[in-house]
Formats: structure tokens, C-alpha cells, sequence
């Protein structure tokens, strides 16, 4: 135990008095996991000189017991509430499967990264946008329209 721990304040003094890049960066974790519906068809997009993008809403619910037995207009007491994700798809094989075989409605697991970016909308008003670059997809039931 003392050995360890003499270790590990021996690695902070070497992170925070070295020059050396190397022994400064730590790993870090930036993954997610989206289990929900596809809310529209994919598009695949393509800027000049840029790699093409699969690109999807996703919609995950939450739910919970609304307040100390209140009854809504439906009869239960359960409220929910839908979040959706926009998802792109940079990695070649999975962007090409994803626009061929996602479709509205499907349910899939998506795993990934967040992605944080800024774009100027039409009215030139600069906008924040959360993305999940996704590096793989499950998929787990057929599509909704199919099942009618």
C-alpha cells in the first residue's frame, strides 16, 4: 500500500514539473450508448473534399412516476419524455450499411462519441450542435411500418 502510493505521488510531481508531453497526457473516456427509434431515414451527405456522412435522428424516452398519484388523461400516473439525438456516420462499411438498412421506426443500439460543434444558421445566427459520431450499431427489431 505504501508502495503505491508513493507511486502515485511520485507520477503527479513527474506530470506536473516534466516538459515532456508524453508523460502529461492521461486517458480519458468520451463513449455513449443510444438504445431508442430511428426518427427519419438516413441522408448521406458530402462536402467537396470531404469523406461522405450518414446522418439520423434518434429518439430516446424517459419515464417516471409523475407527482404523489396523480392520474393523467390517459389513466396512469406515468409521464414520459423524448429526447432526440442527431447520430452521423463517418466510418465507411457502417455509414453504407446504416443508409442502406436503417430505416424510421427501426429500434438499434448506436455506440460512440459526443461531439460538440458550431454552425451559422440560415438567418446567420451561430448555433451550438451535440452530434453522436457513431462507430457501431446493433441492430434490434425489424421496422415499426413492417409490423402492421
Amino acid at each position: 500500500m505504501l508502495r503505491s502510493a508513493s507511486a502515485q505521488i511520485i507520477r503527479q510531481a513527474v506530470r506536473y514539473r516534466s516538459t515532456d508531453a508524453s508523460l502529461i497526457l492521461e486517458r480519458s473516456i468520451n463513449r455513449v450508448q443510444l438504445l431508442g427509434r430511428v426518427g427519419q431515414d438516413p441522408v448521406m451527405r458530402q462536402v467537396e473534399g470531404r469523406n461522405p456522412v450518414t446522418i439520423f435522428s434518434l429518439a430516446t424516452n424517459e419515464m417516471w412516476r409523475s407527482g404523489e398519484g396523480e392520474m393523467s388523461s390517459s389513466g396512469s400516473d406515468i409521464s414520459q419524455k423524448t429526447t432526440w439525438h442527431r447520430v452521423s456516420i463517418f466510418k465507411p462499411g457502417l455509414r453504407d450499411v446504416a443508409y442502406q438498412y436503417v430505416k424510421k421506426g427501426s429500434r438499434i443500439l448506436v455506440e460512440g462519441k459526443l461531439d460538440y460543434g458550431e454552425y451559422v444558421d440560415k438567418n446567420q445566427v451561430r448555433r451550438q450542435a451535440t452530434t453522436i459520431i457513431a462507430d457501431n450499431i446493433i441492430f434490434l427489431s425489424d421496422n415499426v411500418r413492417d409490423r402492421t
